[in-house]
């Protein structure tokens, strides 16, 4: 057996020992080790606003310097006093509205169908035959090559533009939902069906809560994906919008105009993603990652 006394059973002082005990200062064997933390580090207060507000400062740096063009980019306080304008004879927010609306009932259809068909393939192996091929299908079409189709279909009026959001918002939500759904721990449907739960009581404790983080996560795009359909479906003889003051805009060569509706639709996805995540983080007090 080893002799680890500091005189190595000698009556002499180890050099091994005396070495490590010169490299140490005094007291650190009694202090405790501080835990280094990984991650992200904490949150901070308007922290989201770092980015844009650092956009806009070089923005308005380019544009009083003369680097940026003002007949290629508006100056920010160009935009600021149109946009004023715009919002005095009441212009912005009428088009503002027409365009809310559109997205609105869009994303709405598209969250219907979308978790419907999720629950339904997800829950269900007939389902997902029937279901899962058409909608993948589907997806490896672009949703926006189908739009003379649709145009032909159903003409160029408002069920056309809401019909072509629902169908670019509906895949993420389905998407998320029922892989959600498939990715539920096994272990969970054995306890259900130990218990003997009611499919009622199935579908309430077990399923709903197994989807739910996937379906806010589907959510989230989908919210982001209904603006973006919104822009491409307003430039279709439209003639209300945000989409309808760009093309007109762009006829009469008022980029600072083009600029404000651009600034408002990126105020509005902005708004959306964050209300997403806020219902998030209600919905699900339980989960602890890693942004947190």
């Amino acid at each position: 057996m080893a002799d680890l006394s500091l005189t190595g059973g000698q009556g002499v002082v180890d050099p091994a020992w005396l070495k490590l005990a010169r490299s140490q200062p005094v007291g650190v064997a009694d202090k405790p080790r501080r835990r280094r933390k990984l991650g992200p580090g904490r949150p901070i207060p308007y922290g989201a606003t770092l980015g844009p507000v650092l956009l806009l400062i070089l923005w308005s740096i380019g544009s009083a310097t003369g680097y940026i063009d003002d007949r290629i980019l508006s100056a920010p306080w160009t935009v600021a006093t149109t946009g004023w304008e715009l919002i005095q004879d009441g212009r912005l927010q009428e088009n503002l509205w027409t365009s809310f609306q559109r997205s609105f009932w869009g994303l709405f259809w598209g969250i219907v169908a979308g978790a419907s068909l999720g629950v339904i393939a997800g829950l269900s192996r007939i389902g997902e035959y029937l279901v899962d091929g058409p909608i993948q299908i589907k997806r490896a079409i672009p949703a926006l090559a189908l739009i003379p189709l649709l145009m032909l279909w159903f003409g160029i009026g408002e069920g056309m533009k809401i019909l072509t959001i629902a169908l670019i918002t509906f895949a993420p939500i389905y998407i998320q939902t029922h892989d959600g759904l498939r990715s539920t721990d096994a272990r969970f449907i054995e306890l259900a069906e130990t218990l003997d739960l009611s499919n009622g009581q199935f579908l309430r404790h077990v399923v709903l809560p197994a989807a739910l983080p996937g379906f806010l996560l589907g959510l989230r795009f989908g919210v982001t994906y209904s603006w973006l359909a919104l822009v491409v479906v307003e430039q279709v003889n439209a003639t209300s919008g945000l989409g309808y003051m760009i093309n007109l805009a762009r006829t009469y060569g008022q980029t600072e105009v083009i600029i404000l509706c651009l600034a408002v639709y990126a105020a509005l996805g902005l708004s959306s993603d964050w209300l997403v995540r806020f219902i998030t983080r209600k919905a699900l007090p339980w989960r602890k990652i890693l942004a947190d």
